[in-house]
């Protein structure tokens, strides 16, 4: 199994990441010889990787960083790299590679404080493996200081150093840094090759993986989740159901409100999942006794990890508010191809009577407005506009059509 078998429906960007780690491979190997590398060399030092939400792009880079730690003895015999078998395919793929930093982050942004300390990794030579790679998965979150802070490192890299950065779109990065950067532009999967992945990489049945692929159209991650994730399964089916309780104020309101709340708890489950240990962990490094006062002039950094943990939630939040909407627009969707006559598979086939009910009951200029407004309710949440007062003026447009 190559490291390449998770990009489910990428045959092209495989095949282009698969050239330039031979390519990598051989300067590395020319270095330590006195073979000249390859005049037209496939590899560069920085690499955009954009795509819809779900596409994978943060996988394709993932694989593409194994693939350049690739150690398989059989590339000396004209393998290609990206065995997945080796130890460096093997600790680049799970996370454990001493040259390999992936960067994830579960706040609203990156700021320059995160962004210099990746700068200072990647002058670093490789410490055990034949590159030193930097995996930045939400370059569309860099703030505009730390994009400045990154650009430096960019424009003059260190010799064995590659950057892999991850965004939804071109405008998601700074010109600066993304015309110096190779550009790979992964699309939505299909369907059945999702489903395909589901079954053989998770075991998961044949009809639940078909019908979460499908539900998701194409979204790897939320495929998974929503056929491994009772709770999912219930929050997505509360959902669908919201068009048919905004036929009163009343009931607009209270959709509103439990959008909210549910978006609330998933923040508060995460919360206590992960704050609890964070703090008890900083309370031990700062030397608070068990149960006892924290020493003097430690303030300063309890607060600051309370800072974190309340952005953490906020984004959070906006996540699970952000997946309710994106399942209500692939609702209307499937109501305006109903509308059209559109030969377009519908999504949401467990729920086929409501969606002839919808469309029968209005018409496709009052869908499209239903999708504006939902659009419109996304716009505002990114802009900071209270979660409630967004999500209720949603569903009042919902209901006037």
């Amino acid at each position: 199994m190559s490291v390449w078998d998770d990009l489910v429906g990428q045959e092209r960007v495989s095949e282009q990441l698969g050239a330039a780690a031979r390519d990598a491979d051989a300067l590395v190997t020319a270095a330590g010889t006195d073979t000249p590398p390859p005049e037209s060399s496939k590899m560069t030092h920085a690499w955009l990787f954009t795509g819809p939400p779900g596409s994978g792009r943060a996988t394709a880079a993932r694989a593409f960083a194994a693939a350049l730690q690739c150690t398989s003895p059989d590339r000396a015999l004209g393998g290609a790299p990206g065995c997945g078998f080796c130890d460096g395919c093997h600790t680049a793929l799970i996370g454990t590679h001493a040259d390999v930093e992936v960067v994830r982050t579960d706040m609203l942004s990156i700021g320059v404080k995160e962004t210099r300390e990746l700068v200072r990794r990647a002058q670093l030579s490789p410490a055990v493996g034949r590159w030193q790679v930097i995996v930045l998965e939400d370059a569309d979150r860099l703030t505009e200081g730390a994009g400045n802070v990154l650009l430096k490192a960019v424009e003059e890299p260190a010799p064995r150093t590659v950057w892999l950065l991850c965004a939804p779109s071109l405008e998601d990065v700074l010109p600066t840094i993304r015309s110096r950067c190779r550009h790979l532009t992964l699309r939505t999967p299909p369907v059945d090759a999702v489903a395909d992945m589901l079954v053989r990489r998770d075991g998961i049945e044949p009809d639940v993986a078909a019908a979460a692929a499908r539900a998701t159209q194409g979204h790897i991650d939320r495929a998974r989740r929503l056929a491994t994730d009772p709770r999912a399964r219930e929050r997505r089916n509360a959902v669908l159901k919201l068009p048919l309780r905004v036929e009163e104020i009343g009931g607009c309101l209270k959709a509103a409100q439990e959008l909210i709340d549910t978006a609330t708890e998933d923040a508060k489950q995460v919360a206590e999942e992960v704050d609890v240990k964070e703090t008890d962990e900083l309370k031990a490094a700062l030397g608070a006794a068990q149960g006892g006062r924290m020493p003097r002039g430690t303030a300063g950094a309890m607060k600051e990890l309370e800072d974190k943990q309340k952005r953490r939630r906020t984004r959070t939040q906006r996540d699970s508010l952000d997946l309710a909407l994106t399942e209500l627009t692939a609702l209307y969707r499937d109501v305006l191809a109903l509308q059209l006559g559109s030969e377009v598979a519908i999504a949401n086939t467990e729920v086929q009577d409501m969606l002839r009910r919808l469309a029968l009951a209005a018409s496709p200029e009052a869908t499209l407005r239903r999708i504006e407004a939902i659009s419109a309710c996304r716009t505002a949440l990114d802009r900071n506009v209270a979660p409630l007062l967004a999500v209720e003026a949603m569903t009042v447009a919902l209901r006037a059509g």
